[in-house]
């Protein structure tokens, strides 16, 4: 550890930063940022002697004492960018040189190894325009619409939304959201097939060939038929590689062929402009224009991954030749978007020479435009010649090496690694070593907990014994699961009063779940009849977003109570009642899997989700800067197992706590050889009096339960509770 104090120049103001350099340049950034505004990646950060620049691999012992930090905004509106900024932020012109030059060599070696035939490559398009055109079939489109839960997956990706803190999406916002979704509710609906399990008694077959197509599966386009023999009955089982996306959408099985063809009918069938993307190194996915980010993004359904279009060069490790994308509209050449490597990929393009492979797929999209109005025409030569320029941007920025790309995830494992596509981590993941400071958008978890209060306080004014009490809990429960199960536009349950007539539930009892339902964006009335109709009051994301965070707080409240020894006024606190809990605030981690195990995760009050940090097992933190430059005295902080994998479960780790913004840290708890006892195990930690207002804290996780068996930390959830409110 190398202790630095820092002076910093920012907008005609100084301050004084104290810095340990081993927590590395991420973490002076956040310390920065909660200084002066300025967004950790809005940052350029300047050595004042010398004018050097300050990036991820400056040595922070080494810099100068003295900084100037730049808001990149700021510098791009006064039109100051240097030759020396530029530098860092694209290739050095030698660079640049260098790789045209090696282009140029590639094309000119082209020329006499390419074939001057064009039959080669255009018979390898010209079957996926057929192809495509039959996603425009309003009989298939209307096919696929049926399969999918729309209202679920609509609300989904309004939630999503909301988690960012966008409750009042726009209709492209809307729409981008809803394509992720189904994306990820495909992935999850169709199945990989490495070889079929035996169709007289479903056990293992192996591999016997091809065999003849029967009529009814050339119906469907299935002219190529694998044949496998069980490996216990000896029965045959037939695998027909159907291209009819209407038979796929009923048989939802194949390789990436089957998936991508579908997935891309999907898209369709849900008006979105797409593509089928096919890589001439035996890989196929999709591709669908974003009206919200103004630009095609890659979708590859087989791994459920989106817009990484470097996925195959940098985690599968794919020798890329030809990626080209066929649409009802013509074929496109996108192999420049899936590369950083061009002048590699054009030493491996000698199917035909680039001029002649450009007049193929100008000569086809002309076809496929024939009888298209002037304006559509115009229209879509106007965003060819964007993304052309868009690709040519793309080629030569600078890639972010922060993201971990992994390798190809579906398929059977042998078979990955004879394709030589399985990355070099079998357990790598898609995840970021340089994350975003994200908003916690977790308000709502904060209001759900203090509406325990007037409940369990109703309680103890009523003498409820315990047990009631918890029948109680299961009922309001019931009534929750009704309401998440019902239409998230327009949700009702009901509660029966006199269901139980022996124990008919109170009306005070009732009057008690106010805060809770309010809390929801839920109203009630009680009816003349003992019934109590509960309904939507406010914005149904707003409920979506706090059901699961009410049924989980509703679990842990009845847990918590059924292991109270005594219940009274007294127990009314941790971790019984969860009050003056911290909300809303800024979050920066070491890492994060991406995208379902981001720090903003460890906040959001639900069970389901975690913060996953893919390198965290011998030592990672996560930082948490309250809003609004609030301070607070903590009086206690609770952490939750995750779902799976205990292995992976912190066991020692330091919790500090900072009154001047982060500049210094100072020690609020400590723990080690901590185990959770099972999954979803909540534990509360009382901090010890320590007089200190902070407004950051910061948990330095120094080891997991078993180091040796696994690269990775997690944890379900991390909750701060201020001593007052």
């Amino acid at each position: 550890m190398v202790a630095r104090k820092f002076q910093g120049l920012h907008d005609g103001s100084t301050f004084d930063v104290d810095y340990d350099t081993d927590d590395g340049l991420e973490v002076f950034k956040f310390q920065l940022f909660s200084l002066t505004s300025v967004p950790p990646d809005e940052q350029k950060i300047v050595g004042v002697n010398g004018d050097r620049i300050v990036s991820t691999d400056s040595d922070l012992v080494d810099i100068s004492e003295k900084l100037r930090l730049v808001s990149i905004d700021e510098e791009d509106n006064k039109g100051s960018s240097s030759s020396s900024h530029d530098a860092e932020l694209l290739k050095s012109d030698e660079e640049l040189a260098r790789l045209l030059q090696v282009e140029e060599e590639a094309l000119l070696f082209q020329q006499y190894v390419a074939a001057e035939d064009k039959g080669q490559i255009e018979g390898r398009i010209r079957p996926y325009v057929d192809q495509v055109r039959l996603y425009e079939d309003p009989v298939r489109q209307e096919a696929a619409r049926k399969t999918v839960p729309i209202e679920e997956l609509e609300e989904k990706a309004l939630v999503s939304l909301a988690k960012e803190g966008n409750f009042n999406p726009s209709k492209t916002e809307q729409d981008h959201a809803f394509l992720l979704q189904l994306l990820f509710w495909f992935k999850h609906s169709f199945r990989w097939v490495n070889s079929p399990p035996c169709d007289g008694c479903g056990r293992e077959t192996i591999n016997q060939g091809t065999g003849a197509p029967l009529p009814s599966e050339l119906r469907f386009g299935g002219s190529r038929v694998e044949i496998y023999r069980c490996n216990f009955c000896s029965g045959v089982t037939r695998f027909p590689r159907y291209n009819d996306p209407l038979k796929l959408i009923e048989t939802r099985r194949g390789r990436c062929g089957e998936w991508a063809n579908c997935f891309t009918l999907y898209c369709r069938a849900f008006g979105y402009d797409s593509r089928l993307v096919l890589d001439f190194t035996d890989h196929v996915w999709t591709e669908c224009f974003s009206q919200f980010l103004g630009r095609w993004i890659h979708l590859d359904p087989c791994e459920g991954v989106y817009d990484k279009p470097l996925l195959y060069e940098k985690g599968w490790n794919k020798k890329l030749n030809y990626v080209i994308a066929i649409a009802k509209d013509g074929v496109y050449d996108v192999t420049k978007r899936y590369t950083k490597k061009w002048h590699e990929v054009l030493s491996r393009r000698n199917i035909i020479t680039e001029s002649a492979l450009s007049t193929v797929l100008n000569n086809i999209t002309k076809d496929c435009r024939r009888g298209f109005t002037s304006h559509v025409l115009s229209i879509l030569d106007d965003r060819d010649e964007k993304e052309r320029q868009a690709l040519e941007e793309d080629l030569h920025s600078t890639d972010d090496s922060s993201i971990s790309l992994p390798g190809r995830q579906s398929g059977d494992k042998q078979w990955r690694k004879s394709r030589l596509e399985f990355g070099s981590d079998e357990n790598c993941s898609l995840s970021c070593s340089s994350c975003p400071v994200r908003v916690c958008v977790d308000e709502h978890v904060t209001r759900i907990n203090d509406a325990f209060l007037p409940i369990l306080s109703r309680f103890v004014a009523e003498n409820l014994p315990q047990s009631r009490a918890i029948q109680v809990l299961e009922i309001l429960k019931g009534v929750i699961l009704d309401l998440q199960n019902s239409s998230f536009r327009n949700r009702k349950a009901s509660i029966d009063l006199y269901l139980n007539s022996s124990e008919p539930l109170l009306p005070q009892l009732v009057s008690s779940f106010d805060e809770l339902l309010s809390s929801l964006s839920l109203s009630h009335k009680v009816g003349t009849d003992g019934r109590v109709d509960i309904c939507l009051a406010g914005n149904p994301v707003k409920t979506s977003i706090g059901l699961p965070v009410a049924l989980d707080a509703l679990d842990d409240t009845i847990h918590n109570l059924k292991n109270c020894n005594n219940f009274s006024k007294d127990s009314l606190s941790l971790p019984l009642l969860k009050l003056n809990r911290i909300h809303s605030g800024l979050v920066l981690a070491s890492g994060e899997e991406i995208p379902f195990g981001i720090a903003t995760s460890a906040f959001d009050g639900i069970r389901a989700t975690k913060w996953e940090e893919p390198n965290g097992a011998r030592g990672c933190w996560i930082m948490y800067k309250v809003s609004d430059n609030q301070k607070h005295k903590l009086a206690a902080y609770e952490l939750m197992s995750a779902n799976d994998a205990p292995e992976r479960d912190p066991m020692d780790w330091v919790l500090e706590g900072s009154n001047d913004g982060g500049s210094t840290w100072h020690l609020l708890d400590e723990r080690i050889s901590q185990m959770f006892g099972g999954r979803f195990q909540r534990r509360t930690f009382k901090v010890a009096s320590i007089d200190l207002l902070s407004d950051f804290f910061r948990f330095r996780f120094l080891a997991v339960r078993d180091v040796n068996s696994t690269s990775r930390t997690q944890i379900g959830s991390i909750d701060f509770y201020s001593a007052s409110s």
